[in-house]
């Protein structure tokens, strides 16, 4: 049974770095949309991209599903919604 809680703490903690990239990457382009960091910083525009490619083929299904919002990206959002219900429920699976 301690392997389960063990188990549950890695899935618990790679879900919070996983939300941390989500949110990084949302502050970084709020920044570079609202010109306040010009695009042209290398080590920004560079450490965005990363975090792009990074998130990008997890994001790219939930695009595919959501209805276009035009300028406003959801599923970010949605993302870290989804995630927190996976823990809720493997917390309750685990713990009953």
């Amino acid at each position: 049974m301690q392997a389960l809680y063990t188990i549950y703490e890695i899935i618990a903690m790679l879900t919070n770095v996983l939300v941390m990239l989500i949110i990084i990457q949302f502050i970084i382009g709020l920044l570079f949309a609202f010109n306040v960091v010009n695009s042209s910083n290398e080590f920004l525009s560079s450490f965005y991209m990363a975090i792009n490619r990074l998130l990008d083929p997890i994001l790219r299904p939930i695009r595919n599903i959501m209805p276009n919002t035009g300028a406003i990206d959801f599923s970010p959002l949605v993302l870290i919604i989804l995630l927190n219900v996976v823990l809720i429920v493997l917390g309750g699976i685990i713990y009953n």
